[in-house]
């Protein structure tokens, strides 16, 4: 029996770490879609890629049973979305309208071919609302008989991402270029309501009949906690997020975030005790694991767009204050993300210079659509404390001076 194929858009870590490994071993072909080209060449001249599970102990795997393509040839994805009823995003969310296109011509030649087949595309991106995103910009390309197949036949599917990946140091990237590092964590909750025909057979989809209580769980607890480690953990001058979940000064920060996020969430979409509590407890552990060696730079990496005014801090504060809940720690994360200048990292060098040039008002208020002035007062409070030498926060002469968090701890 012919092996069903599945096209996944995006081959990077999540698409070979996450969604090549459970559909591999789902019994799937795949076929990846990738804009780099030398990355398609690798991966077709090789015929497989390996992908270590760091967990408690490291578990190697070898995936095979694939294809790639580029995002140039174009005939040859259409015909690959044209073959299946089973397709991934995987792309960032910066890139996801992009896909329109190529997604439209695939769209075009099922409806021809196959107009009594489904397409369904889960999308693994952080972006509420993605599927309309996608939807809209897809329908642009199509009229008729395939506009039709599109609303009828092709399941947009919200998806939660969980599964964290690791960076590779560039000595085993050049000795293994292919390779993918993750910790085996495999749920991936889909909203169940949005598939057209009988959900795929994948391990590890969990369907759930509301989607949106889960991706804002993802977004304000696991999302907003890395985001605290990350942030206050660069400014205590920690390299990796077990390092900075390790640093009592941090861990109370992070208690206080999390109890926020914690009751705010509670009250709006009314999650049971033992099964946010679970989930916390689950999510601190994975943070410590050393083995997968996550850094500060790759979670804290492009504080421009984890600013924004629905992502994980603005969209935090937010919630918790539609929710009667006053962010206060939530705030100091935000104050730290501000004062995150890497300078490797291109948007957190664009951060700095719309603070220098514009200030910190201007932001909270034009990008991450902050007005209520006792939040602005306090982080900007939070925000000059930090930058003031006296209050060592502030890079200097190449080295990080350890801020005292009392003052934050004794307003808990």
């Amino acid at each position: 029996m012919e092996k069903k194929t599945v096209v996944i858009f995006g081959a990077g870590q999540i698409g070979r770490g996450f969604i090549g490994d459970i559909c591999s071993g789902s019994g799937y072909s795949l076929v990846f879609v990738d804009v780099d080209e030398n990355l398609v060449k690798a991966l077709n001249g090789e015929k497989e890629y390996p992908l270590w599970l760091l967990g408690e102990a490291k578990t190697e795997r070898k995936i095979t049973g694939f294809s790639a393509l580029s995002f140039s040839e174009t005939d040859k994805i259409a015909e690959a979305i044209s073959g299946t009823e089973l397709a991934f995003t995987a792309v960032g969310v910066n890139n996801l309208r992009s896909l329109a296109p190529l997604i439209a011509a695939g769209i075009k030649k099922k409806s021809a071919e196959k107009p009594a087949s489904h397409l369904n595309i889960v999308i693994c991106e952080n972006l509420l609302g993605s599927a309309k995103v996608l939807k809209e910009s897809v329908e642009k390309h199509l009229e008729g008989h395939s506009l039709s197949f599109l609303n009828e036949k092709t399941g947009f599917v919200e998806t939660v991402v969980s599964r964290m990946v690791s960076p590779l140091p560039e000595s085993l990237r050049r000795e293994q270029p292919l390779l993918v590092t993750v910790e085996p964590y495999n749920v991936l909750p889909v909203d169940k309501k949005k598939f057209k025909g009988e959900i795929p057979t994948v391990k590890g989809f969990y369907p759930v009949e509301n989607l949106f209580p889960y991706e804002e769980l993802k977004l304000f607890m696991h999302n907003l906690l890395h985001a605290c480690l990350a942030y206050a953990g660069y400014l205590k001058g920690c390299e990796y997020i077990w390092e900075a979940l390790g640093d009592g000064d941090i861990k109370k920060v992070l208690n206080g975030v999390m109890n926020e996020a914690k009751s705010a969430l509670t009250k709006k979409h009314h999650f049971e005790t033992p099964e946010i509590e679970n989930y916390i407890s689950d999510l601190i552990k994975r943070f410590g694991n050393k083995l997968l060696g996550d850094t500060v730079y790759r979670v804290g990496r492009d504080p421009l767009r984890k600013i924004g005014a629905n992502d994980r801090i603005a969209g935090a504060i937010k919630l918790c204050l539609s929710n009667n809940v006053f962010p206060e720690n939530i705030c100091f994360v935000m104050a730290c993300c501000l004062c995150y200048n890497y300078p490797d990292d291109l948007k957190a060098v664009e951060l700095q210079e719309i603070l220098k040039g514009k200030g910190v008002a201007f932001v909270l208020k034009e990008i991450s659509g902050l007005n209520q002035e006792d939040i602005l007062n306090r982080i900007t409070e939070d925000y000059n404390g930090i930058q003031n030498e006296s209050g060592g926060f502030k890079k200097a002469g190449g080295t990080f001076r350890r801020r005292d968090f009392n003052t934050l701890s004794g307003r808990q």
